[in-house]
């Protein structure tokens, strides 16, 4: 598969990634995962990463808020892809639910060089409890995909997304995530829905500790590396700790 721009445009984006992990020390959590998916799917996901780092900020000012997280697989022997998502929400009046949401979705790997890289834009609709133990947001967005590897290419699609999280018995207890559906393609070029959902549950020892899970539930999603399967629906749990700053 072919780097963005050979070396240099995979060196460029790990430099940026670079940046907002050090300007990020105000980051609002930064979390440890180990994941099964490669025990399970032994043939279906066999150069699966079992450990992610992930870096998560979520900061609101008076134009609304924005939001991005990164994630870092790695191997024994160093990181094998970085992926992020950065968005930005503006709101459309001062006491309105609805916002003007726009988003990058994009990375690269040192096996498979960048993943395929994509904008998206349009209304979102959002809200919380009182005390803010309970948020939810709901977006509509058109996603413009962009050329990637060789055998990828430009083309247009939608994405509806939910995203939640509340806190519970006495705030130990948190229960977050989010859920995708959007139109992918396959190699042939054949449209199909892709859905993606990451459920996590934290348990919260402290104001800044926590222990929990993620469940990655995917339909059309995950590269089969199997030859001889068919497969498109995985689950793959973690187990995690998580710091809060």
């Amino acid at each position: 598969m072919k780097r963005v721009n050979g070396n240099h445009g995979h060196r460029a984006l790990l430099f940026f990634i670079f940046s907002l992990l050090v300007g990020s020390l105000a980051a609002q959590d930064i979390q440890l995962h180990y994941d099964f998916g490669r025990n399970i799917y032994t043939g279906e996901e066999a150069g699966r990463s079992k450990v992610t780092v992930t870096l998560e900020q979520f900061k609101a000012d008076k134009w609304g808020s924005w939001y991005y997280f990164v994630d870092l697989d790695m191997s024994r022997k160093a990181f094998e892809s970085v992926y992020t998502e950065i968005s930005r929400e503006f709101n459309l009046g001062k006491e309105s639910p609805f916002a003007a949401h726009v988003e990058y979705d994009g990375g690269a790997s040192s096996k498979s060089g960048s993943f395929q890289h994509a904008a998206l834009i349009g209304p979102a609709y959002h809200g919380h409890s009182e005390d803010f133990s309970k948020t939810w947001s709901v977006q509509l967005l058109y996603k413009q995909y962009f050329k990637g590897a060789d055998y990828t290419h430009p083309y247009a699609s939608a994405q509806l997304t939910g995203v939640w999280s509340t806190t519970f018995a006495h705030k130990k207890c948190t229960f977050s995530g989010f859920i995708d559906f959007w139109r992918g393609e396959k190699v042939n070029r054949h449209g199909c829905l892709v859905i993606l959902t990451e459920p996590q549950f934290w348990y919260n020892m402290t104001e800044h500790f926590s222990v929990g899970s993620e469940v990655e539930v995917s339909n059309n999603f995950i590269y089969n590396s199997n030859p001889t399967s068919d497969k498109t629906f995985f689950v793959n749990p973690t187990v995690a700790v998580k710091w809060n700053f």
